[in-house]
């Protein structure tokens, strides 16, 4: 297949591994802001067959992971009272502050796992006397879709449609990460799903600021490993800007008609990320022009707050400071049928891929 099946060739991954090798002289610390890449390194093996110079540092692009728990709990009110709540299916098993959305159903909730919002409107359609609430999590790649749906709900009328918003954006937590006065990155693989949405524009201004390379990356072995060797080899010269490896996906203005609709439906707004907290500018909201589509206004549930786990570090996992490994609970109280947080049962979580693909898993 072509694009896919060349990404995923042994033997020009070897070669990039050997210039990796070749290339570093000094440690490197690298973090790879997507959680599909940290899946891809930690299942294909890359991270024990690096040089150990390069040090990869798992960052906190899973959407799913670092939707707080007071989002949770506010769709499990909504279940709890009779609303039709829609989600894709990595959220269902996410634990809130005393029970997932999964747990929820099993209790009687009408929840329903849907692949798009357009499904979620027309469940809306053909139950004209239910309230029907699409939970809007992820970063700028599902934004798109999410905004569609609620221009077509106002285009057909309909007033039992809502979505609860959960969307954060990437280069704003990638500052706050440059900001931590403990942070010690070096570079980044930058996010090539949500760059095929937003382009790396807003890329650039920040590898000028902190002197930091930044490398927009795939997530098949050959682009990673590409990936991080672009990024050694700015860092073994002294240079600092953004390279983009994923060119057969991203364009530098990225796909400006989805933006288009992003930018017609949503605003940007101070957002909470699970484990981190709130960080100014760094999620979408809906515009005032469309306040009739937000649940938490609708429903009056914008008031629900809960506390993090004591005995989870995911917030820890997802600013890089800890391995999942590094967790007292890892594999013991914490496991992907018993999470103590996201990163264990999210698809894209840190956690489920130490789990299920990595040696270090005590």
């Amino acid at each position: 297949m072509k694009y896919l099946t060349e990404y995923r060739n042994l033997e020009a991954t070897k070669s990039y591994l050997k210039l990796i090798e070749n290339t570093v002289t000094q440690t490197w610390k690298i973090m790879e802001i997507c959680g599909g890449q940290t899946h891809g390194l930690v299942k294909n093996g890359i991270l024990e067959l690096l040089p150990k110079k390069v040090q990869m540092i798992h960052g906190p692009g899973c959407p799913v992971c670092v939707t707080p728990l007071n989002l949770i709990d506010k769709a499990i009110e909504l279940l709890e009272n009779g609303v039709i709540v829609c989600s894709f299916g990595d959220m269902i098993r996410v634990p809130g502050s005393k029970k997932s959305l999964l747990e929820a159903k099993a209790e009687g909730g009408d929840l329903r796992i849907l692949y798009s919002p357009i499904e979620a409107m027309k469940i809306a359609r053909n139950n004209p006397d239910k309230e029907v609430v699409f939970f809007a999590v992820g970063f700028e790649t599902t934004a798109p879709a999410n905004a569609l749906s609620v221009l077509h709900a106002q285009k057909e009328g309909l007033k039992n449609y809502s979505i609860l918003v959960s969307h954060v954006l990437v280069p704003p937590a990638m500052e706050a990460i440059l900001d931590d006065k403990f942070c010690n990155i070096n570079a980044f693989l930058g996010a090539g799903h949500v760059c095929t949405i937003m382009g790396y524009k807003e890329y650039i201004p920040l590898s000028e600021k902190y002197k930091t390379p930044i490398v927009i990356t795939g997530f098949e072995p050959l682009d990673l490993v590409q990936g991080i060797y672009m990024a050694v080899k700015q860092l073994e010269e002294g240079i600092c800007k953004v390279e983009n490896q994923y060119s057969r996906a991203v364009k530098k203005a990225g796909n400006t008609s989805a933006i288009n609709v992003i930018n017609q439906v949503f605003e940007i707004g101070n957002r909470e990320w699970r484990g981190i907290g709130d960080i100014p500018n760094s999620g979408y909201i809906l515009t005032k022009a469309f306040k009739d589509f937000d649940a938490e206004l609708k429903f009056g549930i914008s008031n629900i707050k809960a506390p993090e786990s004591a005995n989870c570090i995911a917030g820890e996992v997802l600013k890089g400071i800890k391995k999942p490994h590094e967790c007292s609970q890892f594999g013991k109280a914490c496991s992907p049928s018993n999470p103590l947080g996201a990163p264990m049962v999210s698809s894209e979580g840190a956690c489920a891929a130490y789990y299920h693909f990595s040696s270090n898993t005590i």
